[in-house]
């Protein structure tokens, strides 16, 4: 944890809040807190800013915070992925609010298994306590914006041209394509597709909506590791 997430409900008075939860314990535990010890804090989107620990005692913590300086800027970019496996999507969740993703869209794919729609991990509840977990690593405040569809025609037809528009549209699948671009300069659109990468319809849909498929090289990469290879690659 290298940011102190705070929430209203932690507040007892103007400025200064009470930890008793998972933050306490790994205060206690990881970081070996003190009192007067001065840590990194940040309001869940809001600002950033210092904190001071008053009180600390064996099952809560007391701290004074000053919340001054502005969350650190997003990426310019719109990320649409076909859902992943369960355990992996957790991973992603984190690496994508760790990296600056502001809007992640999950959607449907020929590729992806009906039984991944019936995750737990799905629950909004546990897509927020995924995305905190990345915030806190990369010292941000602002939680990512998480979209669902499940049907990929009508996203691919009626919703995708208008989110792609004025953007860089971008398909990553393995094949005879174009290199992705590096150090882009705009916004960008991007889908990555499944394990075993999208079926041709599919491409041809997002190619329709004005995304234009690159590649990575011959190597066939795991979910996860492509997402963040195309995101260090463009920006």
């Amino acid at each position: 944890m290298n940011l102190l997430l705070l929430e209203q409900e932690d507040f007892v008075e103007e400025n200064e809040v009470l930890l008793k939860d998972r933050r306490f314990v790994h205060l206690k535990d990881i970081h070996q807190a003190e009192s007067g010890d001065a840590l990194r804090v940040g309001m869940l989107n809001g600002l950033m800013g210092e904190g001071e620990i008053l009180d600390f005692t064996s099952n809560s913590a007391r701290i004074r915070v000053r919340l001054d300086q502005p969350a650190p800027c997003k990426l310019p970019i719109t990320l649409v992925l076909a859902l992943p496996r369960p355990k992996m999507l957790r991973r992603i969740l984190q690496g994508i609010s760790c990296m600056g993703v502001p809007r992640l869209i999950l959607i449907n794919s020929y590729r992806v298994e009906k039984s991944f729609w019936q995750t737990p991990f799905l629950e909004s509840s546990a897509i927020r306590e995924q995305l905190i977990l990345g915030l806190e690593q990369a010292r941000d405040t602002v939680l990512p914006e998480i979209i669902i569809e499940k049907r990929f025609k009508p996203f691919a037809e009626d919703r995708l041209p208008s989110i792609a528009k004025g953007t860089l549209g971008l398909t990553g699948h393995p094949g005879h394509y174009p290199p992705c671009p590096r150090q882009v300069d705009g916004p960008v659109t991007l889908a990555i597709g499944p394990e075993g990468g999208w079926i041709p319809y599919e491409v041809d849909k997002l190619h329709e909506a004005g995304l234009e498929p690159v590649q990575l090289g011959e190597r066939i990469l795991r979910v996860e590791t492509a997402v963040t290879a195309l995101l260090a690659r463009l920006f």
